[in-house]
């Protein structure tokens, strides 16, 4: 390991500590020990920094193509006090995982997931998933959130992992740029119900069809588990239940889907 221009170093071994700390994170347990997780793709640490996420560790890939904004990241890691690093391909494909890495990867701090610091009042919408386990369709979640501009998802009880690297490469950059709280639903309860906000939940229980129905802001969109749903007492709780039309022979829509359906003629009912 050796120092090299503008403040980075050169790591070219597999067994180096900081390659090794650096795939740890590829693993929950390591994640939730340290509070820090990995992202990697230009575009999406780019979003980062333009969010204010600044990386504490850029690993460059020395294969990489020059590019003014990885130039611009750099500069911002470096001001920042952080580590730059420059690698092999090979060694940045063991660090994410991915046999075809992009040619940047970052390490961030986790953010901040408390209730306390969401603001209801910033949106008029978001969503709400309860055990949603595929961390796909949780970063699906977070680009439906960006895309219909929800305040945030927040996560219920016993879900994926918003910071794992399958989430944060699904977001495409979204968990960057919306905000995320998770909590358990006797902690959501109190809180939904201590200010503004109508909860909506897709059922087939005591529902009314999804277009048409009196929506409200802010409104709370929420999915269930992909393979069991809403528990009843759950959907018993919630202000508005409906339905979505199934034409063919599937009974229910992906969780995920079902959120962005939703999300999109809430818009339109409000108007917003």
């Amino acid at each position: 390991m050796s120092e090299i221009q503008s403040g980075r170093r050169e790591i070219t071994g597999y067994s180096n500590p900081t390659v090794k700390y650096l795939r740890s994170l590829r693993e929950k347990k390591h994640r939730k020990a340290s509070g820090k997780f990995l992202a990697e793709g230009l575009r999406l640490l780019t979003d980062a920094r333009e969010s204010g996420h600044i990386p504490e560790t850029l690993v460059l890939s020395s294969a990489r193509d020059p590019h003014p904004l990885l130039a611009e990241l750099e500069r911002d890691v470096l001001a920042h006090g952080g580590d730059v690093i420059e690698t092999s391909s090979d060694i940045l494909t063991k660090i994410t995982g991915k046999s075809n890495p992009q040619a940047v990867a970052g390490m961030f701090a986790e953010f901040d997931t408390s209730l306390a610091k969401l603001d209801r009042t910033r949106a008029n919408i978001w969503l709400v998933a309860q055990a949603l386990r595929d961390p796909g369709n949780l970063g699906t979640m977070l680009r439906t959130c960006d895309a219909v501009g929800a305040g945030g998802l927040i996560l219920i009880d016993d879900c994926a992992d918003p910071f794992s690297v399958e989430a944060v490469r699904a977001s495409m950059g979204a968990l960057f740029t919306v905000g995320v709280a998770r909590a358990s639903w006797d902690e959501f309860l109190p809180w939904l119900r201590s200010g503004d906000g109508q909860l909506v939940a897709a059922s087939l229980r005591d529902a009314v069809p999804y277009r048409g129905a009196p929506y409200s802001a802010p409104c709370f969109v929420l999915v269930g588990n992909e393979s069991q749903g809403l528990p009843e007492d759950y959907e018993a709780a919630c202000d508005l239940r409906v339905t979505m039309p199934m034409r063919g022979r599937a009974d229910s829509l992906n969780a995920s889907v079902a959120g962005a359906v939703l999300a999109y003629e809430v818009l339109a009912a409000l108007k917003v």
